[in-house]
This record gives structure tokens, sequence and C-alpha cells, in this order.
């Protein structure tokens, strides 16, 4: 199974100087994504308007070896 990463959100975050809180994100979404867990697409979306970027600006699949 694939696995998710959202470092791109932090380099972005780091790139525009937008702090996290500035999201309007609750503390377990927060969690959540720095723990690169799934979240829905209804957060990705929030995440996106606010930054004023595509879905792959902020996140990416890594697909697992077994799964070529």
């Amino acid at each position: 199974m694939s696995k998710v990463s959202y470092s791109k959100l932090w380099h972005l975050l780091l790139d525009l100087k937008v702090k996290k809180k500035d999201l309007g994100l609750s503390p377990s979404t927060m969690s959540k994504l720095k723990n690169d867990e799934c979240v829905n697409t209804d957060t990705l979306l929030k995440i996106c308007t606010v930054l004023q970027c595509q879905i792959s600006d902020i996140m990416e699949v890594i697909p697992e070896e077994n799964d070529a």
C-alpha cells in the first residue's frame, strides 16, 4: 500500500512565510498532517485555497516497493 507525504506542505509554508495556525485546521488534523496520515479531501482543498496552490504542491504519494 502506498504512503502519503506532506513534506511539500511544510516547505511551502516556509517559502510563503505562512504559519500553521493560518491554515485554520484543528489540532487533530494538524497532527495527522505532521504524521503523514491520510486526511479528507475537504481538508486538502481548504489548504490549497488558503495557499492558492494545487494538491500536488502540498503532498505526494510514495509507492511502497512491492506496489510496482
